[in-house]
């Protein structure tokens, strides 16, 4: 294990800690509005994979409505966007909750973004890589074009900051991440609001 890794750790708690407190006034506020927005829970929860692949729950704030249509069909992302929730991915706020997850040790501040479980059956041995360190809040390919980039451009840069991780890279991608919110640059995609699955079809071209 590389020394910085451990430093990494300490670091992770020591100001998830800290960023907990100060930021909890608009946490309690954010859960708040979420309820006086929209139906449903406060806290969105799904399993991710993390380092080596454990599987663990990754918290948001919900920044989507659970109604379905008249028909029982959900509807689709756009639709289901609250204006709550808009506001909070256009902030970032809607990550605050993952504060806890770097605090169990869960997650970092800088890492790889965990994914979806079902992605673990397609991707290739190299992009596989990107679990052998802890998940983080934002990482290198966060920084580098977030959704406007391919899953193969984002894979690509998820191996490389597992190759080059040091307190330097991390300290740019904390500065940059920082910028980009207050920028708000590449927080959502426009057209979208969300990145598009990383499909099979997409997986077996990039084994080739």
């Amino acid at each position: 294990m590389r020394p910085y890794i451990r430093v990494k750790r300490v670091l992770d708690l020591i100001f998830a800690c800290l960023l907990l407190l100060l930021f909890s006034p608009i946490m309690i506020c954010a859960a708040f509005a979420i309820k006086l927005d929209s139906k449903g829970p406060i806290l969105f929860k799904q399993k991710r994979p993390g380092k080596n692949g454990i599987i663990f729950k990754v918290y948001k704030f919900r920044t989507m409505t659970i109604e379905l249509k008249k028909n029982g069909i959900p509807l689709s992302d756009i639709e289901r966007m609250t204006k709550v929730g808009s506001f909070f991915r256009k902030t970032s706020i809607d990550e605050l909750p993952q504060l806890f997850n770097v605090i169990r040790g869960e997650m970092s501040f800088i890492g790889p973004r965990p994914l979806l479980i079902q992605y673990l059956d397609h991707y290739s041995v190299e992009q596989m890589r990107r679990h052998e360190v802890t998940p983080g809040i934002s990482g290198w390919a966060q920084v580098n074009g977030r959704n406007r980039i391919s899953w193969e451009k984002r894979f690509e840069l998820d191996v490389w900051y597992v190759d080059h991780i040091d307190f330097l890279l991390d300290f740019k991608i904390l500065y940059l991440t920082i910028f980009n919110v207050l920028n708000r640059n590449g927080i959502n995609n426009s057209e979208k609001n969300t990145m598009s699955l990383f499909s099979e079809t997409v997986s077996k071209n990039l084994k080739e």
